[in-house]
């Protein structure tokens, strides 16, 4: 477990195992919620769709039709 501790101007360093560990660089933007227990989830908000293209294999021989595509609609 990591801990960090709170500035009078409300600032707070990242542990360093933590940025290594989600690939954080300058200008990792991170996105805090506060949940209904009173616990928090913090999530790096760093990667986009166009990001995650291609990170899953392609499945091989089977056509996928417009119309599925659009499953939502």
């Amino acid at each position: 477990m990591s801990e960090s501790t709170i500035t009078a101007k409300g600032q707070t360093t990242v542990p360093a195992g933590i940025r290594e560990r989600i690939g954080a660089v300058p200008g990792t933007r991170l996105v805090w919620h506060a949940m209904p227990d009173g616990s928090i989830v913090v999530r790096a908000k760093g990667k986009t769709l166009l990001d995650l293209a291609g990170s899953l294999p392609a499945p091989r021989n089977k056509r996928v039709p417009i119309d599925a595509m659009n499953a939502w609609r």
